[in-house]
């Protein structure tokens, strides 16, 4: 009989997804009260700026953040209902990205991060669903549209376009049609902003994704990275290496199909903190693309593991996340 530890029970229990969110949102309804409105730097971007000006209320956007995380979480579970990722039907990957969340006030308001995330895991869905498909075009043209219209909220996620086609050769399904259907998805936002640009007389919103995607701000560590940002990224980091050596290590127990999909991401969550070295006044944007994706490795480790180090280390997950919590709203305060 398996034997039931702390780190198993609230893993596999039927309460910890409701526990989390009531969790999730006394942490929302706390910053939201205590904390002033977002300490997000301003944003250079012309379309974002559009929004900013639009004059709407501080709690609106903290309801649109939410119902997008609530969208991502729900999607998660999809996710590994389709494809396996963890080998059982689990909600943990959903707890723990809802926790990662929490733990982070700066990301509880409504930003470009929250729509490129959601954008790249609808993407991620139909990219895998193209896994050694004899007709994949369709799939990679969902998969690339979705690149595209979270593109638009943040452009520097057309930097994936060729990561993406870097998978689809993995999956065995880039083919010469593939790639012109996912040229075409990715443009596809693009051909309706210029539509609404150029009939509103507006081009330069046209525009705006491009000159934004070609300008490159100066690595200055000590200024663009703030230290809740330096806290959370080592947290992430060491999370990132533990559950990935855990995913190659335990490879051999997952189907082909699967491991394809585990080392992929796992392939994205390296390149993703390689930007946020390279790019750390994207930071927070990247942060909240790094965290759908690493909480799924995070939930193949802790739902796949039973032994007293990975009890241990579960446990001592949990209290960081409590430490960072208490960090974060005391350097926001």
């Amino acid at each position: 009989m398996r034997n039931r530890n702390l780190q198993n029970r609230i893993t596999t229990g039927r309460l910890t997804l409701p526990v989390v969110i009531l969790i999730c949102i006394t942490c929302w309804l706390l910053t939201g009260f205590v904390l002033s409105p977002s300490g997000n730097e301003p944003d250079t971007y012309i379309l974002w700026q559009w929004f900013d000006e639009s004059g709407f209320p501080q709690w609106g956007t903290q309801v649109i953040s939410f119902a997008l995380y609530a969208g991502i979480g729900y999607f998660l579970i999809e996710m590994n209902n389709a494809f396996g990722l963890i080998r059982m039907r689990a909600s943990v990957q959903t707890s723990l990205y809802f926790l990662l969340v929490s733990v982070c006030p700066a990301l509880h308001h409504f930003y470009p991060g929250n729509i490129a995330a959601l954008s790249l895991l609808v993407s991620l869905y139909f990219l895998f669903k193209s896994y050694q498909e004899s007709k994949p075009a369709a799939h990679l043209f969902h998969s690339f549209a979705f690149i595209g219209i979270g593109s638009i909220a943040f452009p520097q996620l057309t930097f994936f376009f060729p990561i993406w086609l870097i998978g689809a050769y993995n999956f065995q399904s880039l083919t010469l049609r593939s790639s012109c259907a996912a040229l075409l998805g990715w443009s596809l936002p693009y051909w309706f902003l210029f539509a609404h640009a150029f009939f509103y007389g507006q081009m330069e919103l046209f525009y705006a994704p491009f000159v934004e995607l070609c300008s490159f701000r100066p690595i200055e560590l000590t200024e663009q990275f703030e230290q809740g940002e330096i806290a959370m990224l080592i947290y992430l980091f060491i999370q990132f290496i533990v559950s990935s050596v855990h995913t190659i290590a335990s490879g051999f127990q997952d189907k082909i199909r699967t491991r394809a999909y585990l080392n992929f991401m796992i392939f994205v969550c390296l390149l993703l903190f390689i930007c946020i070295f390279l790019q750390p006044g994207h930071s927070s944007v990247l942060l909240s693309v790094l965290l759908p994706i690493i909480s799924i490795l995070m939930g193949h480790l802790y739902a796949l593991t039973n032994n007293r180090a990975a009890n241990a280390f579960f446990i001592c997950s949990m209290i960081s996340l409590i430490l960072l919590f208490i960090f974060n709203v005391w350097m926001l305060l």
